[in-house]
């Protein structure tokens, strides 16, 4: 099969109204934050000097080595996850946590572009390659790092989470649990599904079996869990024919 181009058509997604059917304009009672709602600078955690982490400053210096197989809006989403999961796991710092995921998977920049889903497909793979955008990755990542002036000893930490982030089994710290969990919750996002189904010309019932067979029972922490549970049970609900028959009504 050849080459899969990125999905770079994510139209579905609802950002403005088709009308109001309300008589009235409630946008003054929208809140200008709101609990779990997250921007990429200002969500920005604080590190022991006293300086925020520039998550945007990482983003603009990854997102070139991020291109392949839909792995910038994959480890954007996987961001995303991550926060909601810290939020949850206190426990975790986050200034090792959110560089870590936005950075996991630009080692992947290294790999012969052709060869990259070879890597990850179910029924083989090839782990050589899995392996070698690890060791590129935390090399990749450790020059982002120490441009951005990014803490010392946080860099040694998110270095050791990407290099292995796929191959190792066990989880080396919470942060490190988190970042494994956020990367694999993401294949049963809507998000995830439409790439998968794409890399392997899968519909959306059979992406949705294969990634949840390789989700549910592989994720660290009790909220992962649960939020891939809730991911799983949603886009099933999409698929139901009582569902899917309201758009005819």
């Amino acid at each position: 099969m050849a080459e899969i181009p990125q999905i770079h058509d994510r139209s579905a997604m609802k950002l403005t109204p088709r009308g109001r059917i309300f008589h009235s304009d409630v946008s003054a009672f929208v809140p200008t934050d709101a609990p779990g709602v997250i921007d990429l600078a200002r969500m920005a955690p604080v590190q022991p000097d006293g300086r925020r982490v520039d998550l945007v400053a990482m983003w603009e210096r990854a997102a070139p080595l991020l291109e392949t197989r839909d792995n910038d809006a994959h480890s954007l989403q996987a961001l995303g996850i991550a926060t909601a999961l810290c939020a949850e796991l206190p426990d975790a710092d986050p200034v090792v946590t959110l560089p870590a995921i936005l950075l996991h998977d630009i080692g992947w920049s290294q790999v012969p572009p052709h060869e990259v889903l070879g890597a990850i497909a179910p029924g083989g793979g090839r782990p050589e390659l899995v392996r070698m955008h690890e060791v590129e990755g935390a090399r990749l990542a450790r020059a982002i790092l120490t441009d951005v002036g990014h803490d010392p000893a946080a860099t040694d930490r998110i270095v050791e989470i990407i290099d292995g982030h796929d191959t190792r089994t066990h989880a080396l710290s919470i942060e490190d649990a988190i970042v494994k969990d956020a990367d694999k919750t993401w294949r049963v996002t809507a998000h995830g599904l439409d790439v998968v189904m794409e890399w392997f010309g899968l519909d959306r019932a059979q992406a949705l079996r294969l990634c949840a067979s390789r989700v549910l029972d592989h994720l660290f922490t009790e909220p992962a869990r649960a939020l891939a549970r809730g991911f799983i049970a949603v886009n099933s609900v999409a698929m139901w024919t009582q569902f899917t028959s309201l758009a005819d009504e």
